[in-house]
């Protein structure tokens, strides 16, 4: 079968399509015949060495794709062969064939097309995985969405809002903040698309502020980091829930003085150690 191989790290045009021989399954896993593989930001780091997991060489990325069960292992009891599933794991998306545990594979709805479902299981996951485990959102609840009109931000709306939360939607351009609208979005702000210096800071806190009545948010879905996160922080109500999702930005400093101050927690959402570590729990989200 044909694969995109990285063999060592560096840019993605440096990785090259090769032939390798076709998958066997182990006792609890499927083999998968890929239709259609989504392309999301840690295939883009992972390529280059720069995300939290680090695959053995050589390997695929591609870590959520779409396809039909080729063949099953001798203990897998739950799917059968030719099953229109969606796979999601660190990596291994990028070939004709991809490998999964038996509990890492959903069903593709029949109204669902492969290309559709490849693009899925990441953002998705992460969004429910962050709401109901992490956050424990409840419904009337405020929840704060960074980066609103990303891949992961419009997810953070679906799902918040399908749990019955209030949802404010954070983006850059007037652009994306119809998009979040026009997703469902409560209210809107608009920040400044550059790193913010501290009087603009200043006014970002104060907006989710003045729009949670001086409360605060209950929830902030936080994937973009960078200077936005502090003001956030500071806008967040006592006992809040602060979920770190990712950093396009950067990795911020911030102040723990704030968590105690708040009363609130900083809880760290990571969906592909989840799957890994708690692969029943995950299937249930599904």
């Amino acid at each position: 079968m044909k694969a995109f191989l990285c063999k060592e790290f560096g840019p993605i045009t440096s990785h090259t399509v090769e032939e390798i021989d076709n998958l066997v399954p182990g006792d609890h896993e499927v083999v998968i015949d890929v239709h259609a593989a989504g392309v999301a930001f840690p295939d883009v780091l992972v390529v280059q060495g720069l995300y939290q997991i680090k695959p053995e060489f050589p390997f695929s990325p591609g870590g959520e794709f779409a396809g039909t069960i080729s063949s099953i292992g001798s203990k897998v009891r739950i799917w059968n062969e030719g099953d229109r599933v969606i796979g999601f794991k660190g990596s291994g998306g990028f070939a004709e064939q991809a490998i999964c545990n038996e509990y890492n594979i959903m069903p593709l709805p029949d109204s669902m097309d492969y290309l559709t479902g490849s693009i899925f299981p990441l953002n998705y996951g992460t969004s429910i995985h962050a709401f109901k485990q992490r956050a424990e959102l409840k419904e009337g609840e405020t929840v704060l969405v960074l980066g609103a009109a990303g891949g992961l931000g419009l997810t953070a709306i679906h799902v918040a809002k399908a749990m019955g939360a209030r949802v404010i939607a954070a983006a850059s351009s007037t652009e994306k903040i119809e998009l979040c609208q026009s997703q469902g979005a409560d209210e809107t702000i608009l920040y400044s698309r550059d790193n913010m210096d501290r009087d603009s800071q200043k006014q970002f806190s104060n907006e989710i502020k003045n729009m949670t009545g001086g409360k605060g948010a209950d929830v902030i879905f936080d994937p973009v980091g960078g200077a936005y996160s502090e003001p956030a922080l500071r806008a967040i109500t006592w006992k809040g829930r602060y979920l770190v999702i990712g950093f396009t930005s950067s990795i911020p400093s911030i102040p723990l003085n704030l968590a105690l101050l708040k009363g609130c927690q900083i809880v760290g959402v990571f969906w592909g150690n989840f799957c890994v570590l708690e692969p029943l729990v995950n299937a249930e989200n599904f």
